[in-house]
């Protein structure tokens, strides 16, 4: 899977890092704040928004829920809101710092693609001191379109001078497999709970499959 790759491009949120169990009392606590949002399936709204940049979202949320707030201040509030989880409460997965560890060392280029916020990246790797390890961090604002556009893939790949054949993503949902297939590039999937109802749609997209990183350092 990994041989004659290059660099290796990760996913945040339910890849690198075991997050997405509190983005559900995110989305509830901060609904929970307006009229226009009771009654909403929290699992079917998840699933609208997955690989959406965080300005997508909030657009999003606004038209959906009639939020009266501007775009800056919701996503101001959400990165208030995630930002002492992201610092205290977000942990590697397993097998990814030895992962990340052995392909620097191997001289394998690594950037993190992301639909979160550059704040909460940041201080989520930083918290697992493997903010280091990366050549660069992109988010879906940076290049204006969320996922499975593979926009956000081919421009880590420009910034790193990488060829997108030989590099490989690494991927926990559809859209963002999707996103990586388009690109050009090797995907794997990486199992994650948030995501396990819809494992067999993922496997489908990707060209490898894992439980978790402690596979490739067999």
């Amino acid at each position: 899977m990994l041989k004659d790759k290059s660099a290796a491009l990760f996913d945040l949120d339910g890849t690198l890092v075991d997050s997405m169990w509190m983005w559900t009392d995110i989305d509830l606590e901060y609904l929970s704040r307006f009229s226009g949002a009771e009654g909403c399936d929290i699992r079917a709204l998840q699933r609208d928004i997955e690989g959406l940049s965080m300005s997508e979202t909030a657009e999003l949320f606004k038209m959906r829920f009639r939020i009266p707030d501007s775009l800056e201040q919701m996503q101001e509030d959400w990165n208030q809101m995630a930002y002492e989880r992201y610092r205290t409460k977000v942990p590697l997965k397993a097998g990814a710092r030895q992962l990340l560890e052995t392909m620097r060392r191997e001289g394998v280029k690594l950037a993190i693609c992301t639909s979160n916020s550059r704040r909460l990246a940041e201080t989520a790797l930083q918290a697992n001191d493997v903010l280091g390890l990366f050549d660069r961090i992109l988010t879906a604002d940076d290049v204006g379109k969320g996922k499975p556009s593979p926009d956000i893939y081919l421009e880590a790949a420009r910034q790193i001078d990488v060829i997108p054949a030989r590099s490989i993503v690494f991927e926990d949902v559809i859209s963002g497999a999707i996103a990586g297939k388009r690109a050009g590039m090797t995907v794997c999937g990486v199992a994650d709970a948030y995501s396990e109802d819809r494992r067999a749609e993922l496997v489908e997209v990707c060209d490898f499959f894992i439980e978790d990183f402690r596979e490739l350092l067999l």
